[in-house]
């Protein structure tokens, strides 16, 4: 049996569009689909959880597709989510013995997953449902080479009642094979090219057995500012190339992505640059396009119709027809953001309580996941101006000293009032850099001097998915007033698949109709977010734009997708 697989994340497609996705995989020739899931998003903190059976319904959309399902249930999915999927409240008490065999990382992985696992049992094949196999870990090879901790994830999924076969996944490199395989569980490999080289290297540790490519990059994501020479994605020939040695061999394959779609409500992650990714910090954008074979709109690509005619060769039985595409908005339409609350205004309506410590919290210390801080210090006097500076500081920051905005490093004289604006990029979700704090975490420094007596405040991104408590807030009349929450309306005809075009200088996070797109940044080279047909209704349609950096918009667009 060859699977014929794509990945397609649930929660980076709407659910009212799961139906279409799928079957646009199947269209393209696959019987099979492989999904991460991310634990961040569905325990936002400790013992509360946030719709963990939405994997359940996705592998009923699969079941009702037609198709088989892999599962790769983490903890860490990299997938260049916020934090590879771990929870910020784990990372900040845990710190460096993530992803390790250390009880006070694997308990908590033990409460998620007798949590989650029962999704994924009930409908495995055995029970009349689609899922085939499941993951241990994911590239852990890449990371780290502490083989009982692999040993107690896989028992943790025997407990819990997975009987499936497990698999690994890791680069086609002999340190990763080695870090990252387990006996007995089936070894996978990820690449992009060089099918070849890559299952030859694979051999060496299982010189028999299946052969499966877990992740065959036909594309690439983006940074934000980008592009750089990662973002420079396959082109249909070379992907439709590499997929056919990939079954030359006598492989089984998972496109990814084969359908990427969005990293809604602010969870892309980042990266950092350099061989040992210890370099600049390199936000991931929201569109999760991928360059996949179906774009971010659901629509087939030279790509998809390349693959298409190599996965036909290889199938059981022809495709079927590509599903008819969904509605799309028929004209564009424009919000004016004429309605404004600045934002010190909006973090003391719907940000954490106040802290005051000597020193800076970080971000998990005040349990903020995405969003932004508010620190406020007061720098004595009477003294010369002196540099102000913030080493370790996370990610994006915005000075100002006695109301005034001042670029950070700036002299500054004593007596003042400082107040900085801290907000998170992303956090890492791969490499040696996995789990960093964010915030002020090197501490506030005149000249040589710590600054102490720093209260904080922060505001977490879901706070503003509170529809009334957002309506509460004291709105007035906008203006181009400067960071703070802009709010305007819409009003359409009927719904459709849109784009939403933010032009001016600005960067921030938008929700329409309370479903937060993610984040917009007019520096790249994303110039428009995604908004799914489902989001939107007939009639008014409620926009708010966070802007955390930039003079505020004027109007929003909206412009069929």
């Amino acid at each position: 049996m060859r699977l014929l697989s794509g990945a397609l994340h649930y929660f980076r497609v709407h659910e009212g569009q799961w139906a279409h996705r799928l079957g646009m995989l199947r269209a393209m020739g696959l019987n099979c689909v492989e999904t991460y899931v991310p634990w961040n998003l569905h325990e936002p903190s400790p013992g509360r959880y946030r719709d963990p059976e939405a994997l359940g319904r996705f592998l009923d959309a699969v079941h009702a597709a037609g198709m088989w399902a892999l599962v790769r249930p983490g903890p860490y999915i990299c997938a260049e989510w916020e934090n590879g999927g771990l929870p910020h409240w784990l990372t900040g008490t845990v710190g460096r013995r993530i992803r390790t065999r250390d009880p006070a990382y694997l308990a908590p992985v033990r409460d998620w997953f007798a949590r989650l696992l029962p999704q994924v049992v009930r409908r495995q094949i055995q029970h009349g449902g689609p899922v085939l196999m499941v993951q241990v870990e994911n590239e852990y090879g890449s990371y780290g080479s502490d083989h009982a901790y692999l040993r107690a994830l896989a028992a943790l999924l025997r407990e819990n009642g997975v009987t499936v076969p497990l698999f690994t996944s890791d680069g086609p490199e002999d340190h990763m094979l080695t870090g990252g395989a387990l006996p007995g569980v089936l070894a996978t490999a990820n690449f992009g090219s060089d099918a070849t080289g890559a299952f030859r290297a694979l051999r060496r540790h299982r010189p028999s057995g299946p052969l499966m490519c877990m992740e065959f990059w036909c594309g690439w994501f983006s940074h934000w500012g980008g592009p750089g020479a990662e973002d420079v994605p396959h082109s249909a020939a070379d992907a439709a190339a590499a997929l056919r040695e990939i079954l030359e061999c006598g492989a089984s394959v998972n496109v990814y992505m084969a359908h990427g779609g969005t990293s809604f409500g602010g969870w892309a992650g980042a990266n950092r640059a350099g061989v040992l990714h210890d370099g600049a910090l390199r936000p991931t954008v929201t569109s999760y396009d991928y360059d996949a074979p179906v774009d971010e709109a659901g629509r087939p690509t030279a790509k998809f119709w390349r693959l298409r005619e190599v996965l036909t060769e290889y199938a059981a039985a022809p495709p079927p027809a590509v599903p008819a595409a969904p509605p799309v908005l028929g004209a564009p339409a424009t919000a004016e953001l004429d309605a404004w609350v600045p934002l010190g205004e909006v973090v003391d309506a719907l940000g954490g309580p106040e802290r005051t410590d000597g020193t800076p919290p970080t971000f998990e210390e005040l349990d903020v996941d995405r969003g932004l801080v508010r620190y406020r210090v007061g720098v004595p006097g009477p003294r010369p101006p002196l540099p102000l500076t913030l080493p370790g500081a996370r990610d994006a920051v915005r000075l100002l000293v006695d109301g005034r905005e001042t670029e950070v490093g700036a002299a500054v004289p004593g007596p003042a009032e400082a107040e900085l604006w801290v907000e998170s990029l992303g956090r890492v979700n791969y490499g040696p850099r996995l789990g960093e704090t964010k915030g002020l975490t090197g501490g506030i420094l005149h000249e040589r001097q710590y600054l102490h007596g720093v209260s904080a405040r922060g505001l977490r991104l879901d706070a503003l998915d509170d529809t009334d408590a957002v309506a509460r807030l004291p709105f007035r009349p906008a203006g181009r007033d400067g960071p703070g929450l802009y709010r305007g309306t819409a009003a359409l005809p009927e719904p459709g698949d849109a784009r939403l075009e933010l032009p001016d200088d600005v960067r921030g996070f938008v929700w329409i109709n309370g479903f937060c797109l993610g984040r917009y940044w007019s520096a790249g080279p994303q110039t428009s977010l995604y908004v799914p047909g489902p989001v939107l209704r007939a009639g008014a349609n409620d926009v708010l734009l966070l802007v955390t950096e930039g003079a505020g918009p004027g109007v929003a667009r909206l412009v069929p997708a």
